[in-house]
């Protein structure tokens, strides 16, 4: 299909300033960029008073399990987000052997859901790719290998150092599923297997991941009290291994640690200045979301959720768990501590039971069942085999606005699918453009549409993609300058933005004059095979 859109200003995503043009698309590449005649088109689309700027990258998804139940992911596309990364935080689908599904399964539950949809044997990163491609995706898929399930097949759940043995068959299974296209490597140090590991073993993996000049992506093992340390071994891994760093939704957590914003910010231009590749992403709200298991102490899942169940249903283990949330843990993010019980709301359960309590804080619940908010919390967490999302509240719009500044700040969503979920899922792209370009004035929308869409192809190392460019993939989206902003809220986050007029994939139109087309046009990423 030949498209072409008139009189448009283009902003190509390399953050210059944007220009008057028309811009012509022939299949699934941009023919053209400049004066173009009418004739010839399938499709003529009058762009004036418009924006056309490249499709926008999720540089953290979680939509790795839902996109094979609906495929066309549609709270993502109706923001103009035409490419995903999936993989993030050191858990998602693959490699998953045969042996480990059901467990893993419930690991996953609460951070991608669970379904009986779908066939898990697919084993590999390759084998989870190839069945993404059978069944047809929305938007464009590239995917980084998982720590946790990279430790999972080499060595199982337990909690304890990898042997040399089992270090050298983890970087084996990291080169298998760097081979196979993944853009580079994810771990969430907050996360079961992932918080076992010590920092040599990241070190060695990453030195794989560097040989592919691939990507680590990091949840960090602290993003509250011992943040500063937890960046120093983060920027340890990338000077021992040559490995180039992305921080996942970047951020201080708790009031008393918001006085680290400055020594955060330094150790970031101390490591450019040092010569490292380093960058973060950050999705613009106050809140975050994740699984509601994290503000229990790390102990308490070791050897994966079947253990942990057990010790939710005994009391004495109850007892301890309340105790080490009350007085913390070195070096655990304790979301209690920095949230607050009236600040962490559930977000989704999987049973019908606890339906009632999606919305509530841990305060509400333990209200609302008659009980100590923690036997309330512990309870609905073994009802649920700890398959519970939840949105914590913490930090401010002065933080949120300092690191949307940084020249390492690329826009994700790190967007939960399931239940009542974040309003990030549904508007983080255009809450930029309409909130920190238009009305607060924080950015150009030339430096926006850059940390959107070529910054974020640049970190992950795709070709041809995120610049509006002759020669490259046709992903595009046209949107309002004067309207476009996110809807939804904390209270009624189900809502799609205003001012996306259009949005193509891989030249197809994706949505046309607002209205989603259901259709499958994006592409399964490889790394060194995107353009294919």
């Amino acid at each position: 299909m030949k498209i072409l859109f008139k009189n448009a200003m283009v902003v190509d995503g390399s953050g210059q300033p944007g220009f008057a043009a028309n811009v012509a698309v022939s299949e699934d590449r941009i023919l053209k960029v400049g004066p173009c005649e009418d004739a010839d088109y399938d499709r003529v689309i009058d762009a004036e008073g418009l924006v056309i700027a490249p499709g926008f990258i999720d540089s953290h998804s979680h939509s790795d399990l839902s996109i094979l139940l609906q495929p066309f992911v549609e709270a993502k596309i109706r923001q103009g987000i035409t490419t995903e990364i999936f993989g993030q935080d050191g858990i998602s689908l693959a490699p998953l052997p045969k042996a480990y599904i059901g467990p893993w399964r419930k690991n996953l539950a609460g951070l991608e859901g669970d379904t009986d949809a779908i066939d898990w044997g697919y084993e590999t990163t390759d084998g989870y790719l190839r069945l993404l491609e059978r069944s047809g995706v929305g938007p464009n898929v590239g995917y980084l290998v998982p720590h946790g399930n990279i430790r999972m097949e080499a060595m199982g759940l337990e909690n304890r150092l990898a042997s040399a043995e089992e270090l050298e068959r983890m970087k084996a299974i990291t080169r298998r599923e760097m081979e196979a296209g993944a853009f580079g490597l994810s771990s969430g140090l907050i996360y079961i297997p992932c918080a076992y590991s010590d920092t040599n073993e990241i070190v060695e993996l990453c030195r794989v991941v560097a040989e592919y000049d691939g990507v680590f992506v990091v949840h960090q093992r602290s993003e509250a009290d011992t943040i500063l340390e937890s960046m120093e071994e983060i920027l340890s891994i990338g000077r021992q291994s040559g490995v180039r760093i992305h921080f996942s939704h970047f951020k201080v957590c708790g009031k008393k640690n918001w006085d680290k914003i400055d020594r955060v910010v330094a150790l970031l231009e101390d490591a450019q200045a040092q010569g490292l590749k380093v960058s973060f992403d950050q999705y613009p709200y106050v809140a975050g979301s994740t699984m509601l298991g994290v503000i229990l102490p790390p102990w308490a899942h070791d050897g994966g959720t079947d253990r942990l169940l057990e010790r939710l249903a005994d009391p004495q283990m109850r007892q301890r768990m309340i105790r080490d949330i009350l007085t913390g843990l070195p070096g655990w993010d304790n979301f209690v501590e920095f949230a607050g019980l009236d600040q962490i709301f559930v977000t989704s359960v999987k049973t019908a039971v606890n339906q009632d309590l999606i919305g509530k804080n841990l305060v509400d619940i333990g209200r609302m069942r008659g009980k100590d908010p923690f036997e309330a919390t512990f309870d609905l967490l073994l009802q649920e085999e700890n398959a519970v999302g939840m949105v914590d509240f913490y930090g401010t719009e002065e933080h949120i606005v300092r690191f949307l500044k940084r020249p390492e700040q690329n826009v994700c969503t790190d967007g939960l699918l399931g239940g009542k979920p974040h309003p990030r899922v549904f508007g983080s792209f255009p809450r930029v453009l309409g909130k920190y370009v238009r009305e607060q004035k924080v950015l150009t929308l030339e430096e926006a549409v850059h940390k959107m869409t070529g910054k974020t192809a640049s970190v992950f190392g795709m070709k041809e993609r995120g610049l509006v460019r002759e020669g490259y993939f046709a992903d595009l989206v046209l949107f309002d300058p004067l309207t476009v902003i996110d809807r939804g809220t904390f209270i009624d986050p189900i809502q799609y933005p205003e001012g996306i007029v259009a949005v193509l994939i891989n030249g197809e139109l994706a949505v046309d004059r607002g209205i989603p087309q259901w259709n499958r046009g994006g592409k399964v990423l490889r790394r060194g095979q995107e353009s294919a």
